[in-house]
């Protein structure tokens, strides 16, 4: 369980904490069941090669999103606001990958009375491959 970090904890340059998962069938299972999204793609090997992935079936999208957001709050604690999160798909979560959320603090700032922490994220694979690049902006409470 994280602990909670405070605005005053992050500065410009930190690097949040690797998080990562190997993904399979069963981890795409548990995914799609949560989320009904039992697509063939995702399920099957054949409709994964019919989809142009010679591999065969390919993890989901939104899966990496979560994981990005998982690492966030890990992270940051449960005081933590994830106020905005963006990322582009640009590359396939093949079977038995290692995912890795990484991300880097590119701002910090008080706007609108909130204590903003800007954030690049990403989603690498095993061999360092960026398949999921993007930047979130979080919102952390201030000490006492």
């Amino acid at each position: 369980m994280a602990v909670n970090v405070y605005f005053e904890d992050i500065n410009v340059g930190d690097r949040i904490p690797a998080w990562s998962r190997k993904t399979d069938f069963m981890n795409w299972n548990r995914y799609a069941a949560v989320n009904d999204e039992f697509i063939y793609i995702h399920m099957d090997d054949e409709a994964g090669r019919a989809a142009a992935n010679p591999q065969g079936a390919f993890g989901m999208g939104n899966l990496r999103f979560a994981y990005i957001l998982n690492a966030l709050r890990d992270w940051l604690g449960d005081e933590t606001e994830i106020r905005e999160l963006f990322c582009e798909f640009r590359a396939i979560n093949q079977k038995n990958d290692v995912l890795t959320v990484i991300g880097t603090v590119t701002g910090k700032s008080v706007e609108e009375g909130e204590n903003r922490v800007y954030l690049d994220v990403d989603v690498v694979n095993q061999t360092g491959a960026k398949t999921c690049p993007g930047k979130a902006i979080v919102v952390l409470p201030r000490r006492g």
